[in-house]
């Protein structure tokens, strides 16, 4: 095993003197994504990150939420090293032969534990086993998650050998994305010979684009930098004042406490509903409580960017760590699933800044 192990990273120091991330940038006709399925994993994640930057390329990781939540230093790691993570279920089910409520569980749980761990939510769900259905899409359309397949399977999962992996990786075309897996050795030994292969078929790494479910150029790493090109400052504010037209026509609150909160049903089914409350702040704050009061026989569990006192009746929930600060006119929001009848709706909703 220690002479295995020895063998694939000669082969990957050897791979990599051959991949010049600059050149092959400058040459890119194309963009493909390279996509990891099943982590983060100890011992095997590192490496993977390590392999890749080392070829100058990112990818996509596609992490199971039980793996993120006992591994967060690693999900960090990923964000660290410019990869993009996405969600892949919690536990890896067959998502197709659960309940919806069971579905929406599996997801909420890691969107809610990515954030934790990096502060941002994924905009990406790739299903186990690459399958799904029209319910699991509602669920995933719910979190605003854009369901992403493969159009490559390397086959590392079934034990391909690191030649299969690479000659597997050769019907990549621009836009494609392949599933490869965080585990499998073979996998990183064929990472440099993969990057190579592309080169020299002017295809590049890139990002998966939320809004098609294509590879398309990186963003750079930047995430401020994007919206800037999409909706210039200069003149979406003044046309479209999302801050002085939003609030005042949903929550009818008092305007002049610091925040107010609105609620709304996501959606619904037989002993349990899923909820929203999005928080609007009026000034700047950096902390916010909501309360609220459930109807007889709610109740409340799983709450994600949020932190709830209380189960039933009256409940009150905190941001999390990562989304208390807002500026004048920001949002934010808070999700969670109820048992009980959906209706009627909770009452009392009032909002405290801080």
């Amino acid at each position: 095993m220690v002479a295995t192990t020895a063998a694939l990273l000669t082969a990957v120091a050897s791979g990599l003197a051959v991949t010049a991330a600059p050149s092959m940038a400058a040459a890119c006709t194309g963009y493909v994504a390279l996509t990891f399925d099943d982590g983060p994993t100890p011992g095997n994640t590192t490496t993977l990150i390590n392999t890749l930057k080392a070829a100058g390329v990112r990818a996509t990781f596609f992490n199971v939420g039980q793996n993120a939540q006992g591994n967060q230093a690693l999900v960090r790691a990923q964000r660290d090293a410019g990869m993009w993570i996405g969600n892949h279920s919690w536990t890896h089910p067959h998502m197709t032969q659960l309940s919806q409520a069971q579905m929406t569980s599996e997801i909420s749980q890691t969107q809610q534990v990515i954030q934790q761990a990096t502060g941002t939510a994924p905009k990406l769900f790739r299903p186990p086993y690459l399958e799904s259905n029209g319910t699991l899409r509602a669920v995933e359309a719910q979190f605003g998650l854009t369901e992403i397949n493969a159009d490559v399977d390397s086959q590392d999962w079934n034990n391909a050998s690191t030649d299969q992996i690479v000659q597997n990786a050769r019907r990549l075309q621009a836009g494609q994305s392949i599933l490869m897996h965080d585990w499998p050795a073979n996998t990183i030994a064929a990472i440099p010979r993969i990057v190579s292969d592309l080169a020299g078929r002017g295809l590049c790494a890139g990002m998966i684009s939320p809004a098609t479910g294509r590879a398309v150029a990186p963003d750079g790493g930047t995430p401020t930098t994007a919206p800037p090109t999409t909706a210039p400052p200069t003149t979406a504010p003044p046309t479209t004042a999302p801050p002085t037209t939003a609030p005042p026509t949903t929550p009818p609150p008092d305007p002049s406490g610091p925040c107010t909160a609105t609620y709304r049903l996501v959606s619904s089914w037989t002993g349990g509903f899923q909820g929203e409350v999005t928080v609007s702040s009026t000034t700047a704050i950096t902390g916010w409580t909501v309360r609220m009061t459930l109807a007889g026989g709610q109740s409340i569990n799983n709450v994600w960017n949020g932190v709830a006192t209380g189960a039933s009746g009256s409940v009150s929930v905190r941001n999390a760590p990562y989304n208390g600060t807002l500026n004048a006119g920001g949002s934010t929001s808070f999700g969670f699933l109820g048992n009980g009848n959906s209706s009627p709706a909770p009452s009392d909703i009032t909002c405290a800044g801080a």
